[in-house]
């Protein structure tokens, strides 16, 4: 299983070179970047913890592409984001978010079904890394 949450999901994994492109690109729109891990990828999870601070004055890749490498050193089995956050009047919102570490191993998840008043019924998804204890799940 590949989680595919942000953008170039659905693409083989970014090159430190091509990641280094996409932030320099936000980076000059005057957006902030941050880095982002978690061990519980479920896609309504849009809370991750954050690595270190943002960085909002930067305006050179490489601070980002820094803690990147120290944030994939700390959490290897995690995974592990760029977000770029526009604080512009009208926007103030995530413009780019995409994964740049991922576990060796990607449990997946399943579909959980409940029954609920009458004869309805409701679905929910469940990881299975959060079957296990957080900091033991990959």
């Amino acid at each position: 299983m590949h989680i595919t949450q942000g953008q170039f999901s659905f693409l083989p994994p970014l090159t430190d070179e091509q990641i280094k492109v996409q932030v320099k690109w936000a980076l000059n729109h005057g957006w902030a970047v941050s880095v982002e891990y978690t061990d519980d990828p479920h896609p309504r999870n849009t809370y991750w913890e954050m690595y270190g601070h943002p960085m909002f004055d930067l305006r050179d890749p490489a601070g980002v592409m820094k803690e990147v490498t120290e944030c994939r050193q700390a959490f290897p089995n995690h995974y592990i984001r760029v977000m770029a956050f526009d604080s512009s009047k009208g926007w103030e919102t995530p413009r780019m978010s995409f994964i740049v570490n991922r576990p060796d191993h990607e449990p997946g998840f399943r579909l959980e079904r409940q029954e609920a008043q009458g004869r309805s019924l409701r679905y929910t998804m469940t990881s299975y890394a959060v079957d296990r204890p957080e900091g033991e799940r990959y």
